[in-house]
């Protein structure tokens, strides 16, 4: 009897969740969120996920915000918000506000955190949160003749502590508030708080929830994947960003410069977007990192399994020539392979005539859900670059199916006297594939 549909992806996707479980072990992710999550519809949902990450034995820190908490004390206490550039003058009629809009959303987030009710997905759990003075706070200061008071900056996470914490299974919740060593309080920024706190854990993952999707281009597409430098290049245009992405894109840029593995913009008012984005290989937002995600290198004996199961469908529908796992082994230096976020999407192999000044290009092969990425153009381009390098002047290929794709990247056909005498004596008439070439 066939599972039904749905069943079948549900166990399809747990599968192929499962080296992400793996690789996400024991590491640390910072999470930042606003105050409007907080108090959003989706917090519960947002609380159950953090539970699931805890019992994956992932380490979390938890950095919460309280803003729209914090105005709704202000106008019960017939005060007005006082803004410069941005950043919040607090003053100390603010800052009493700002204390008690603070406990509160605390509370309520470590309430949403402690629940184990039966037939929900917390039904059995117990999540031990915790806190503490982490933070040492310093004042912003006057800027522009605007004195701040009580608004201040990070000045120092103690880290160690935090880990210990972490150490013993605990979540960790922050709220943005800070000490001086002089005793006084701080209300402080929570995206800073956020950002210093994985930059002093070097936390595998800092992680907004945010008002937007993502990143966009200005289509407005999702921008899934940038690097940092490229998105240091989007804040010069301030106008394309919202409030959240203009206050979070430039902590994710500084964070993965100092060391954060990756940062994530998810949107905050899709249900479950937190896994979405952590367990598919797709995602649903916006992951910044120092270097590109995608990268092509040069494959090794570990990546013939994922050749094999790059190839195989091709190879069994006629599109390749059969190739033994034996053969591959061999031939693995021959191969260039395209990775992206440690997952072998692609791959192509060259096959050189030294006296002919040319070579083969064979195996070029995208993953099929990948396939309008533009993975294989990069393949091409990047074999084409490995060919000059070594000297070569022309690149030829074999093919029965693909030949228009060749011929709209720069190849011609040929004939089969035009191949080099060694792969020429080697031509198969039966599959009649066809020949092209290009200049290099």
């Amino acid at each position: 009897m066939t599972a039904p549909e749905s069943p079948r992806h549900y166990v399809s996707w747990f599968r192929q969740a499962a080296p992400y479980i793996h690789a996400f072990r024991g590491r640390t992710f910072v999470i930042g969120f606003d105050g409007e999550v907080a108090q959003g519809a989706l917090a519960q949902a947002l609380a159950q996920d953090c539970n699931l990450l805890a019992a994956l034995g992932i380490r979390l820190v938890l950095v919460h915000g309280a803003r729209p908490q914090i105005e709704a004390e202000l106008a019960r206490r017939g005060l007005k918000a006082k803004y410069h550039k941005g950043l919040r003058v607090t003053d100390a009629a603010a800052l009493e506000c700002v204390k008690a809009a603070m406990g509160v959303t605390r509370l309520e987030i470590e309430a949403l955190l402690s629940q184990g009710l039966p037939n929900t997905p917390m039904a059995g759990a117990y999540m031990r949160v915790t806190g503490g003075n982490f933070i040492t706070a310093k004042p912003v200061g006057v800027m522009d003749g605007v004195d701040y008071q009580y608004t201040g900056a990070v000045r120092k996470i103690v880290a160690e502590e935090i880990s210990a914490d972490l150490d013993q299974n605990n979540v960790v919740l922050i709220s943005p508030i800070g000490v001086s060593p002089a005793g006084e309080i701080f209300n402080l920024s929570l995206e800073e708080v956020a950002e210093a706190v994985a930059v002093s854990l070097q936390a595998e993952k800092l992680i907004f929830l945010c008002d937007a999707p993502g990143v966009t281009d200005a289509r407005g597409r999702l921008i899934d994947a940038i690097t940092a430098d490229e998105a240091a290049q989007l804040l010069k245009k301030p106008k394309r960003l919202t409030e959240d992405l203009g206050l979070y894109l430039p902590c994710c840029v500084r964070a993965t410069r100092a060391g954060v593995k990756r940062a994530h913009l998810v949107d905050r008012d899709v249900d479950g977007g937190l896994l979405l984005e952590l367990f598919t290989h797709e995602g649903v937002g916006t992951v910044v990192t120092r270097d590109p995600l995608a990268q092509l290198r040069e494959a090794t004996i570990d990546d013939v399994a994922a050749i094999v199961g790059l190839i195989a469908p091709l190879e069994a529908d006629g599109t390749l020539v059969r190739r033994g796992r034996e053969r591959l082994e061999m031939e693995i230096g021959r191969f260039s392979v395209l990775e992206h976020d440690g997952v072998i999407l692609g791959c192509a192999a060259l096959y050189p005539f030294s006296k002919d000044k040319a070579a083969e290009l064979a195996c070029l092969a995208v993953n099929p859900d990948y396939r309008r990425l533009g993975y294989g153009e990069q393949l091409l381009h990047y074999m084409e670059r490995r060919a000059r390098k070594a000297g070569l002047k022309r690149l030829f290929v074999l093919t029965t199916r693909t030949a228009h794709w060749f011929i709209e990247r720069g190849f011609k056909e040929a004939g089969i006297d035009s191949l080099p005498r060694e792969k020429r004596e080697l031509y198969n008439w039966q599959r009649r594939s066809k020949v092209l070439g290009k200049a290099l």
